[in-house]
């Protein structure tokens, strides 16, 4: 794995060619009038106030042939000449008004973005709607293109009553990652002005560390021995409310789950387990690797085994520690404390982990 003062250094897309001639203060103003004017939200519906409009390069060259023919009209006094510049400003005009309508009440909704590993190519879902004209059933909006900045565009043919959409980001590095405003455009009707806005939809997502296939590798920290893989699997037991499984005949009765059965779905019983041996971490200082990116990629990998496994292990990076336990919530509770780790914490702590120690992102936001 590559290493680099900056890891999103190789996957930052290359910004246009006139922008490095737009001062950085410009850029700045820009943003804050943008926010200002369109703030950020998870639901954004385009109004006059979030909508731009302006000719396209054929839109330019139509108001030249206009200027053209209207003073060879009323140079040679052509009244079929001057009529005709007139009908196209009057198109040119209209043109106008139906750019701002393909975009005009549509809404965008941000939806929760899949799980997203570091240096993979990343997808954000977003949900379009329109509120159907009941007067005209086949109002939609037309040739909508979306796409964040400098990157691919994805076009919609159409968008009714409700329209799924998901817009490509190259990849990233491992960490919070918010990929910005999405351009929402439209050449439509006739490709004569180019509507268009910027909308914040608050997408923040954390991307995991990429996960680097390496063998498992647990450590009891009471003693600082290594463990067997086996343990902290779950064994049968009363301590730890496991989950449901189908009764079997000469089980007992107080273990039947009459809840359920009294919802008609049938004879369950409860399952209880209780861990299997000492407790056992996932610690950074035990990983071997030959710098911190590669260390923080298998221990992401050990995370998913393990949790696959349902075995019961604990994260110790550094000072932020996550106790023991097992399931898919703390699956990505270790997932999210690795991607979020930051190098300069990279030092020789003080190797005093203990059992009631707590992690400093127990209560990270889902994403």
């Amino acid at each position: 794995m590559k290493s680099s003062a900056d890891p999103q250094a190789h996957y930052r897309p290359k910004p246009k060619w006139y922008s490095r001639f737009i001062p950085k203060r410009i850029k700045q103003r820009w943003g804050r009038w943008l926010n200002k004017r369109i703030p950020p939200n998870k639901l954004v519906t385009l109004t006059h106030k979030s909508i731009f409009i302006l000719p396209s390069g054929f839109g330019l060259a139509w108001f030249v042939l206009i200027g053209v023919l209207y003073l060879f009209g009323t140079n040679y006094q052509n009244n079929l000449v001057i009529g005709l510049s007139l009908l196209l400003a009057s198109v040119l005009h209209t043109c106008i008004i139906y750019s701002y309508k393909n975009l005009a009440g549509l809404t965008l909704t941000s939806q929760v973005p899949p799980e997203t590993h570091a240096n993979q190519n990343m997808a954000f879902p977003v949900s379009l709607s329109s509120k159907i004209n009941k007067n005209n059933s086949h109002t939609s909006h037309q040739q909508i293109c979306l796409n964040f900045a400098e990157q691919r565009h994805i076009r919609l043919t159409e968008v009714g009553e409700s329209t799924h959409a998901t817009i490509a980001f190259s990849p990233q590095a491992r960490g919070e990652f918010n990929p910005g405003r999405i351009q929402v455009s439209s050449n439509f009707p006739l490709g004569l002005f180019r509507a268009w806005s910027y909308v914040d939809l608050d997408i923040n997502h954390i991307i995991y560390a990429e996960p680097l296939n390496t063998q498992v590798s647990l450590t009891s920290l009471d003693d600082d021995n290594t463990s067997e893989f086996d343990h902290g699997k779950l064994q049968p037991g009363v301590d730890d409310y496991k989950g449901l499984k189908t009764y079997v005949e000469g089980e007992s009765l107080k273990q039947v789950a009459w809840k359920q059965w009294a919802q008609g779905r049938g004879m369950l019983t409860k399952e209880f387990a209780q861990p299997e041996g000492k407790p056992v971490w996932l610690s950074l200082d035990d990983t071997q690797g030959t710098n911190i990116e590669q260390k923080l990629s298998k221990l992401a990998w050990q995370v998913n085994a393990l949790s696959q496994s349902q075995q019961i292990f604990g994260l110790a990076l550094h000072q932020d520690v996550i106790e023991q336990d097992s399931g898919e919530a703390h699956r990505k509770q270790c997932q999210q404390l690795i991607a979020l780790f930051v190098k300069s914490k990279f030092a020789k702590p003080k190797h005093s982990h203990s059992k009631n120690s707590k992690s400093n992102d127990r209560g990270a936001d889902e994403i």
